[in-house]
């Protein structure tokens, strides 16, 4: 299994960020974005770094053409 932080082209609801995480992390995407959506409760810049996420992890078919 890679280390590299990727977004799945399988599984993802929106942008595969939280897809990516849960990989990253070895907990299923489900418990990720329940955290995600406890976290909103939260003042914070989620929203943010989920768009940063979203726009800077590259995608995996990507990420396995650029090695």
């Amino acid at each position: 299994m890679s280390s590299s932080l990727a977004r799945p082209t399988h599984g993802r609801m929106i942008g595969g960020v939280c897809a990516a995480l849960a990989r990253r992390f070895h907990t299923s995407p489900t418990t990720m974005r329940v955290i995600f959506l406890l976290s909103c409760l939260l003042p914070g810049p989620q929203f943010l770094l989920y768009i940063a996420l979203w726009i800077f992890l590259p995608s995996e078919d990507k990420a396995r053409t650029a090695w």
